[in-house]
């Protein structure tokens, strides 16, 4: 059983990084703020980034769930996650995107997504509403913050004022950034986890098995526990150098980390995070490549 607790979805993307447009071209190419980059794998050929194509790649993989989160560079893709909800119910939770002095939904969203690193008042407490909001209706909070430990106070100041609010502090805690280590810390408050989405891609230049990624695991463990850990691929971004089963695959081959600690980074801690139901149990289908 694995649950994916970092995933983008978009059917059509048209964001905005540093003030300057994003948008989908062909192949799975994007115009980034004027610089073309390839953002998605290239059979994705048209531009879409659909839920059921992901769907398709958590079933080959062996992935039972998924939280979709957002990014303010592919647009605010609330309408399109609903639909994908209502398609995949017992497989996606997803979440709105909070976007500086514009409302935020919460009507059939499970969590709520602060793209903390790029909002222009850097401060969350600024920001107390969206917290106070996802408190008031159970929801969680999925969030990317600035590198090392820029945001790290002002975070720890709102999860002390909303103790039982669930915040996923993505990227892994930008982990090969300076003082990374600051949001780590942050997991030591009883509702508060990690999640490692992104961390594929800043290890790219070291590439698969990501020994190193391994390592800042562990040393993480030791700061929070391995219970306060999930797994997240960041998909589609980080297929664009590797398969999504590589994505997690480094992890399980590991000797480094133990079964039961592979067990709750890959499952379940976040079962018991985004409140999932359990899954069936995936029939193997072999692949053309296998005995």
């Amino acid at each position: 059983m694995i649950i994916d607790a970092h995933t983008h979805l978009w059917k059509k993307q048209n964001g905005l990084a540093d003030g300057k447009q994003v948008f989908s071209l062909k192949n799975g190419k994007s115009n980034f703020g004027g610089e073309i980059r390839q953002m998605m794998p290239p059979y994705m050929i048209n531009g879409e980034n659909t839920a059921d194509m992901l769907i398709s790649n958590m079933d080959y993989a062996g992935v039972n769930g998924a939280v979709i989160t957002q990014e303010e560079i592919d647009g605010n893709q609330d309408d399109y996650l609903l639909n994908a909800k209502a398609a995949y119910s017992d497989r996606l939770r997803i979440c709105s995107l909070y976007e500086e002095n514009k409302p935020f939904e919460t009507d059939g969203f499970d969590g709520i997504k602060i793209c903390a690193g790029r909002l222009p008042t850097q401060d969350l407490t600024k920001h107390y509403k969206v917290f106070e909001t996802a408190d008031k209706n159970s929801m969680f909070i999925s969030i990317d913050m600035a590198d090392g430990d820029l945001q790290t106070k002002s975070l720890l100041e709102m999860i002390q004022q909303y103790p039982d609010l669930r915040i996923a502090v993505g990227h892994f805690g930008m982990v090969t950034r300076r003082n990374w280590k600051e949001q780590i810390k942050l997991a030591r408050n009883k509702n508060v986890f990690i999640e490692s989405g992104g961390i594929t891609w800043l290890f790219n230049s070291e590439f698969y098995p990501y020994p190193s990624a391994v390592k800042a695991m562990k040393e993480a463990a030791e700061i929070c526990g391995f219970d306060k850990l999930m797994w997240g691929s960041d998909y589609p971004r980080t297929m664009v150098e590797i398969t999504y089963k590589m994505s997690f695959d480094f992890v399980l081959k590991s000797k480094e980390i133990s079964d039961t600690d592979k067990e709750k980074f890959l499952y379940k801690n976040a079962k018991a995070f985004y409140s999932f139901d359990d899954f069936d149990e995936f029939i193997p289908v072999k692949n053309m490549l296998e005995d």
